[in-house]
């Protein structure tokens, strides 16, 4: 299994914390339309870092399967 795939993985898990930390400071400013639109980028990243993440299980079951 490709090294790259999993760095993919953990660069997109941490772009939604950076995200998620950037909505709270906006939040917190009272800027709550950056605030929203900075936490769909950071759904966006999990949900994305979730499909990769899903793909490499199966990936990984198929190998061993064989």
């Amino acid at each position: 299994m490709p090294q790259s795939t999993h760095n993919r993985v953990a660069e997109l898990h941490n772009l939604a914390a950076h995200a998620h930390a950037a909505a709270a400071v906006a939040h917190g400013k009272g800027d709550h339309l950056t605030a929203h639109e900075l936490s769909q980028q950071a759904l966006e990243h999990s949900r994305n870092a979730l499909k990769l993440a899903e793909e490499l299980a199966r990936e990984a079951r198929t190998s061993s399967k064989t």
